[in-house]
């Protein structure tokens, strides 16, 4: 429900892989198993995987392997990654982690009237929510609200496709000018602003905060323990605690 004051709340949208968290090589693994189990042929070569949606990562992955793109390769694909993921949370748990500042970030304003939490991310759906179950943080967003990989090839229009879901779950409109994605890539960086929204990066993967606010990042900061305040300084009144 919109906030009690009738002011609109503030749709944050937060990229998963480096901007909450990390698998530390278990994707890379989980990712070819799937592949090799797919395909029957070894991943000699991996797409580039930076702020792109999981769709785009495996036509790319093919194609650099000699392996004709089909609709249906692809499904196997994609189904053999969420089949990994969810058989090996245990592996992910031990190895991966949660960045600093991610569940206290999403905590805060979980608690807070002024905000609707969810995810905008490459991963697909199932991959996004053992990710985030592993390590405790799905219970501060709202998943089926959220837009993933396999949505759509284009990031920009994953931010519109979430709006929309975010809008229909709440029954509240969140416009542009009340949307925001956290991210921590210069593609986050780039959909935000093609979609019209508020964009803030965190140098947490392998974009320096230089080159986040060159790409146009409405704010940026070195970690997430700084995005909170950020955030609240946008919504007048929403440090207000839930009741």
């Amino acid at each position: 429900m919109p906030a009690s004051d009738g002011r609109t709340r503030l749709l944050v949208l937060w990229d998963i892989d480096h901007t909450l968290i990390e698998t530390r090589g278990v994707g890379f693994t989980l990712y070819k198993r799937a592949f090799e189990a797919a395909t029957g042929q070894e991943l000699r070569q991996l797409a580039k995987i930076e702020g792109r949606t999981e769709l785009d990562i495996t036509v790319q992955s093919l194609r650099l392997n000699g392996i004709e793109p089909t609709d249906e390769v692809i499904s196997t694909v994609t189904t053999e990654l969420a089949h990994a993921y969810d058989e090996h949370r245990g592996e992910l748990a031990s190895t991966g982690r949660a960045l600093p500042g991610a569940k206290e970030t999403l905590a805060g304003l979980a608690g807070r009237r002024g905000f609707y939490q969810s995810v905008l991310t490459g991963n697909l759906r199932v991959v996004a929510r053992v990710k985030l179950e592993v390590f405790g943080l799905d219970k501060f967003v709202d998943l089926e609200a959220g837009a993933y990989g396999e949505d759509s090839h284009d990031r920009a229009e994953l931010v519109h496709i979430a709006q929309r879901r975010a809008q229909a779950r709440a029954d509240e409109r969140f416009p542009n000018d009340r949307t925001v994605l956290v991210g921590d890539t210069i593609n986050d960086v780039r959909a935000a602003r093609e979609a019209g929204v508020g964009v803030v990066g965190v140098a947490t993967g392998k974009a320096s905060e230089a080159e986040l606010r060159d790409a146009g990042a409405t704010a940026v900061f070195a970690c997430l323990t700084e995005v909170e305040a950020h955030l609240l300084a946008l919504t007048p009144g929403a440090d207000e605690l839930s009741r």
